[in-house]
């Protein structure tokens, strides 16, 4: 079977590699007009690379952090060449990035049965279609998997993973329209244990009117939960949408100031050009990015490898 391994480890980084083309192109293109004509890495190429980082959604911070990380490289080298930079360029950011919590190489933890995933993020960055996508591949791995309808306030978004459900062929607990997000909650995890499921993955209302709000909601859901599972959930994904850029660091403060976020998925990075912001949030929120959107097919939703996303994002093509 490593054959079948090989061929499809092949296949999702050439998927990898296609959605970070955009992300790729723009870098590149500012770092060619950036180093032009210059031998060398000095102060003025330096400036330029914080600049290009920054336009690429890394956020200031971290990008001082990569700055500081390549001037220490040329203090302890004495000289680097301008063709040297893509390679140190990719070895510090990869280098920062494994400093950086990093998300179980396994989807789950299968000693936790049923093992509950409570999907967080505010309308329209593709939470639904994550948990649609994550349902696909969990069901693919053998899985039994039962999702929950908790965005009760949205009827779009109950009909959307009910789609999904049936797509992927797996079972959903939802209620009326209007009804208590926590009701939803409680009813799925008591139908999954019933069930004898592997994963239970439940949707939560992607707008509460303020921060104070959106606490209370999800405390109430999780307690509601471990009224069945006492040390659910054990996964809080919190869905950014990549194409945001900086709106997308705003949401990370938010959510993570409302609730205990322990993974992260970065959505929509195939029709951007702002893929930089994955390396920012995953330095900045100290937060395991645990999977990556590049594309449509259900299996665009990828695991994050962060040595990997460095290779395709500085690949050249």
């Amino acid at each position: 079977m490593s054959w079948f391994k090989n061929i499809f480890k092949k296949e999702e980084k050439e998927t990898l590699d296609k959605g970070l083309e955009k992300s790729n192109q723009g870098f590149f293109e500012k770092m060619t007009k950036a180093v032009v004509g210059k031998s060398k890495v000095d102060d003025e190429v330096l400036d330029d690379l914080e600049e290009i980082l920054i336009a690429s959604d890394v956020g200031a911070s971290t990008t001082i952090k990569i700055i500081q990380r390549i001037e220490e490289r040329i203090a302890r080298d004495k000289y680097v060449n301008t063709s040297e930079l893509d390679r140190i360029l990719r070895e510090e950011i990869s280098g920062l990035l494994l400093e950086n919590p990093q998300a179980n190489t396994g989807n789950i933890d299968t000693t936790k049965k049923p093992y509950v995933i409570m999907v967080v993020g505010v309308n329209g960055v593709g939470k639904t279609t994550t948990i649609g996508k994550l349902a696909h591949q969990f069901k693919t791995d053998g899985k039994k998997v039962v999702l929950g309808a908790g965005d009760t306030f949205r009827a779009a978004a109950v009909d959307q993973l009910t789609i999904w459900s049936e797509r992927a062929g797996v079972t959903i607990v939802k209620q009326e329209m209007g009804s208590d997000p926590a009701s939803v909650a409680f009813d799925t995890v008591q139908s999954a244990v019933a069930q004898n499921a592997d994963v239970v993955i439940i949707d939560t209302a992607g707008r509460l009117h303020n921060k104070i709000n959106l606490m209370n909601e999800l405390s109430k859901i999780k307690r509601v939960m471990q009224k069945v599972i006492p040390d659910a959930p054990h996964e809080i994904l919190l869905v950014l949408d990549g194409s945001t850029g900086q709106n997308a660091f705003e949401q990370a403060k938010q959510f993570t100031a409302a609730t205990e976020v322990n993974a992260l998925a970065v959505t929509k990075l195939d029709g951007t050009a702002k893929g930089g912001v994955v390396i920012g949030i995953s330095d900045q929120f100290q937060i395991p990015v645990k999977y990556i959107g590049v594309g449509e097919k259900m299996q665009d939703l990828q695991l994050f490898n962060g040595t990997e996303f460095v290779d395709s994002f500085f690949k050249k093509r």
